[in-house]
């Protein structure tokens, strides 16, 4: 089927739809909703015989809908309606949840039912849920819908008026969520702030300052006078309930142009009094150890590493090199693996052109102490989304393991033109060949694992309950112990030997970072604003070409003007 893909922003959810349906042999495209009139147009240019909308903000115009059939997703079970399903049900504690994929007619989230999903629920931030239990259900339920449609089978009909499950709900408020922090208990706390993680943030004040807070976290062992701030650790701050406490990792002031940043990086001076609490129930970085195998594990906020980030996982990736281990685990977070550079960390900075050069250098250095290990295997397990450098920073590994529910971006250009290093130069054309090398970077479109591991960029494809953390470790335990270890980490020593011999990891590096640094430096500004754009949210005024797939053959199919002598 030819399928467009309507949606507010090329977000997480409709990268993975783009990919899932493309590898399921469908045309897809994309059309960001930025005007009525510009989706008419990219209707009327694309001519689908499908519209899906993953994620809107409005409806979609009755005159699009009545021309061609518009299938809506909707991140709540049938019957549910509004602008805020998964607020409302994370802050009333739902134990299930949906999603839909309904048919818009002419009554908002009201169409009728082509297929649904449901899923447990599990106590994490709004934007957890939605990267992880939404956007799997939505893929089946969207896959399930279009069987049923090429199928040709009618749609069900609407539900009937007086269906019991029927319940409309607006927005959800900030007086919906705000925190009594005299009174609410550390889970109501929890709640209150998962349910507006990521957009649009709680408001609430620290150090009598209007603030955003995100990225919340139960506290163990420690207490306080409820609502004072107790403790920090590794960039958070714990601030106390009626029974605890909670950590609460970003920030954001409620002041023009501020970014959201890490809490006690917000907050320095007042955090330099505050005592420190490590291993309280907060910590981006952790080793454990199973017999021969180590498993090094971190997972920043929305995947960006920092300088600071940067330079700590290096320090514990060098301390678990220092254990008598053979086999060496690199396990993300559920919803990011890395995404590389901490672009906010970066607009943050005095200067943004002087700190992209040392967050950039600091990834490089973590890149080469991987690469350079070669007295055991070290394999990158990805279970979350990784995108630009923390793609090539898995690559490092020896083996690359990876979810089947997640989208790898493995590309920098639309940043700006960034041109990328973590040694990228080298790591993509050694698993992929120099030829899809080039084709991938300057493509710029999202690849599941299944084009991933026919590139030899994903080693193993896992699911399930293949991803716990038992599993992992039973299959790094019996790499450990195969009887070809020692003849494979001989090969992997020869192999870094000769690639050494053949051109240093230095004269790589080199050449990187002289094109990043004109990147940082020099006359073309369009990183620093393509940067500026993307922390601070400016909407796109054009879908970019690279998806808009209809828009880009107009564009290729233009007659060129030819000049006219004079």
């Amino acid at each position: 089927m030819r399928i467009l893909l309507l949606s507010h922003s090329f977000n997480s959810l409709t990268q993975r739809l783009h990919v899932e349906l493309r590898e399921r042999g469908h045309e897809v495209s994309v059309e960001l909703d930025i005007h009525a009139d510009v989706t008419r147009e990219s209707v009327a240019l694309y001519r689908p015989d499908l519209v899906i909308a993953p994620f809107l903000k409005r409806a979609i115009p009755d005159d699009v809908w009545q021309s061609v059939r518009c299938l809506i997703v909707h991140p709540g079970p049938p019957g549910d309606r509004g602008p805020a399903a998964l607020d409302w049900a994370i802050l009333e504690g739902a134990g299930a949840w949906g999603v839909t994929v309904l048919e818009a007619d002419g009554e908002f989230d009201a169409g009728p039912v082509w297929a649904f999903r449901t899923f447990p629920m599990r106590r994490a931030p709004k934007s957890s849920i939605y990267r992880n239990e939404v956007t799997s259900c939505a893929v089946a339920a969207v896959l399930d819908a279009i069987a049923a449609i090429e199928s040709g089978r009618a749609a069900p009909q609407p539900m009937r008026s007086d269906d019991p499950r029927i319940r409309v709900r607006g927005p959800c408020r900030q007086a919906d969520r705000t925190i009594d922090w005299q009174h609410d208990t550390t889970a109501t706390v929890l709640r209150k702030i998962d349910s507006a993680d990521g957009m649009p943030g709680l408001a609430d004040s620290l150090f009598f300052q209007d603030v955003r807070l995100f990225d919340a976290h139960e506290a163990h062992d420690i207490s306080g006078v409820p609502g004072t701030v107790v403790a920090q650790c590794d960039g958070a701050l714990a601030r106390a309930t009626v029974d605890g406490a909670v950590w609460i990792g970003h920030v954001r002031r409620i002041a023009p142009k501020s970014l959201k940043l890490p809490a006690a990086k917000v907050f320095v001076a007042e955090a330099a009094y505050l005592p420190h609490r490590p291993g309280c129930g907060y910590a981006p970085i952790r080793y454990r150890e199973h017999g021969e195998v180590g498993e090094l594990a971190f997972s920043f906020y929305n995947g960006a590493m920092s300088s600071a980030d940067c330079e700590a996982l290096l320090a514990a990736y060098r301390a678990a090199l220092a254990r008598p281990t053979r086999v060496l685990l690199l396990t993300g977070g559920c919803d990011y693996w890395s995404n590389g550079i901490h672009l906010a960390e970066i607009e943050a900075a005095e200067s943004a052109a002087d700190e992209s050069w040392r967050n950039i250098n600091a990834i490089d250095d973590l890149a080469r102490a991987i690469i350079e290990t070669t007295d055991r295997l070290v394999v990158s397990v990805l279970r979350g989304n990784a995108g630009a450098g923390g793609v090539f920073l898995s690559l490092a590994a020896d083996e690359v393991w990876a979810s089947d529910q997640i989208v790898l971006n493995p590309h920098y250009k639309d940043m700006g033109n960034l041109y990328g290093s973590e040694y990228w130069t080298y790591l993509l054309p050694r698993r992929a060949g120099a030829a899809n090398a080039t084709r991938i970077t300057q493509c710029r479109l999202p690849m599941g694992v299944a084009e991933a591991r026919r590139l030899g960029i994903v080693d193993r494809v896992l699911s399930g309950a293949e991803l716990a953390d038992a599993s992992l470790v039973e299959r790094g335990a019996a790499m450990a112990s195969d009887a070809g270890l020692a003849a494979r980490l001989a090969g992997k020593q020869q192999r870094r030997a000769t690639d050494e011999a053949a051109k240093p990891l230095q004269a790589y590096r080199d050449e990187e970072l002289r094109r990043m640094k004109q990147n940082f430096y020099g006359f073309d500004p369009s990183y620093h604003v393509a940067r500026y754009n993307f922390i601070h949210k400016v909407p796109k005024s054009r879908t970019p070409l690279t998806i808009a797939s209809h828009r880009s053959r107009r564009v290729a199919e233009r007659p060129v003007a030819m000049a006219v002598p004079s």
